[in-house]
């Protein structure tokens, strides 16, 4: 009984520290961002240094990022099957290089950035308790939840996505009360700290009725086709700047061929995290446009090597989408925008159910039921693509394709 105390003891103290830990740098994230947002919207000349961002981006990560190179797709191959563990110097230079391009102006997310530095916090905690060497896998998904709802307050999201995203088949119910334990804590100290998140609201909810049911698995088909497109999109860019044989002008190249938009075009409402035209989509329908220039963006920003995640431009996407369907759809335009808003995020990161339950939270979980049929069909729509690359070859899901081979 005296060992069970003392280790009962220990994952309370562990819990504690992953839970402040990723709770404190996701204010510091969230803070910093909502900063050299408005420094950039005050002040086109952060723009005009798009360039200049993108090399030193690309300077930094070349000469400091050895051994943690791959972000996202790293922590998702030592979640599948932990070999080395992740350097604890990934947190800075993701940190400051996703504030940096949000400072210049590229066209990304937080979420990639809040998964790794919450994975790469629970992977520390090996350093602090030798114990834990054997226990990594279940370390980094605690961080992983942790990052993930401090970021969005969506705690109960923040749990089932550290599940879906590293696709993982073994976890037990120990995995899934401490990551609950630490989602909780992250998000407690985020708020207590004087930080908040954006509110979108869904005024109406559709009656769970068939012709209903139609239509949202109708749209669902749509936001999947969003996500497919987004995915491949980013792919291509990918491959298009690894022909540049030296990785840190790759950033560079792509700012200047943003800024280069910048200057022909009015591109400014769609840098950034774009969360004005998103609260915008709630309210009513907006341009169809909006969806592939941000996505166009997006895919060309994280393509050529800037940093962030791919959420909120997701988010974005499927806001956006959702509104402008509301102009031929019978169903409420906030709803429209609050399902595309989830369904392509989790069509794009194959986390439906952990979407479905960022909807319940963020909107209300009366419409719950409604959001799980279209995520689910965004999701199997999106055919066998992630965003995520190392992600790809663990998914076992329908896809068109496989029509195609019968």
């Amino acid at each position: 009984m005296k060992f069970d105390l003392k280790k009962l003891f220990l994952w309370f103290l562990i819990i504690l520290l992953i839970s402040v830990a990723t709770g404190l740098i996701s204010a510091f994230f969230l803070e910093s961002l909502s900063y050299v947002t408005d420094q950039r919207v005050n002040n086109n000349l952060w723009i005009y240094l798009l360039p200049v961002g993108g090399l030193i981006i690309g300077l930094s990560y070349y000469f400091l990022s050895k051994g943690v190179e791959g972000g996202n797709n790293l922590l998702i191959q030592e979640m599948d099957r932990p070999r080395r563990y992740i350097h604890w110097k990934i947190i800075p230079l993701v940190l400051f290089g996703t504030i940096a391009t949000h400072l210049f102006g590229g066209s990304a997310g937080r979420e990639g950035t809040a998964v790794q530095m919450g994975g790469a916090i629970g992977d520390q905690i090996q350093h602090f308790f030798k114990w834990t060497k054997t226990k990594r896998h279940l370390l980094m998904r605690m961080g992983v939840a942790g990052g993930f709802a401090g970021v969005f307050g969506t705690p109960l999201a923040g749990v089932i996505f550290a599940i879906e995203f590293a696709r993982d088949r073994k976890f037990d119910l120990k995995t899934l009360v401490l990551s609950t334990l630490v989602a909780f804590g992250s998000d407690f100290v985020c708020h207590f700290v004087g930080v908040g998140h954006t509110t979108y609201i869904v005024r109406a909810i559709p009656s769970f009725s068939i012709e209903n049911i139609l239509w949202i698995l109708l749209i669902g088909i749509i936001f999947g086709g969003v996500a497919w497109i987004f995915s491949s999109s980013k792919q291509v860019f990918q491959k298009l700047f690894n022909l540049i044989p030296l990785p840190y002008l790759r950033p560079f190249f792509g700012g200047i061929i943003l800024l280069g938009l910048f200057l022909l075009f009015d591109i400014s409402k769609f840098l950034g995290l774009g969360i004005p035209s998103i609260v915008e989509a709630f309210n009513y329908p907006v341009h169809p446009g909006d969806v592939w220039i941000k996505l166009l963006l997006t895919a060309l920003t994280l393509g050529a090597g800037f940093k962030g995640g791919e959420a909120t431009p997701l988010f974005f996407m499927g806001a956006v989408m959702g509104s402008t369907l509301a102009f031929f759809v019978p169903l409420p335009v906030s709803f429209m925008a609050g399902a595309g808003f989830v369904a392509v995020f989790g069509a794009a990161t194959n986390t439906p159910l952990a979407s479905s339950l960022m909807a319940a939270e963020l909107f209300g979980f009366e419409g719950l039921p409604l959001y799980i049929v279209i995520c689910l069909m965004a999701y199997y729509l999106s055919g066998k693509t992630s965003v995520y690359a190392t992600q790809q070859p663990l998914l076992r899901k329908w896809s068109i394709r496989d029509l195609k081979r019968k």
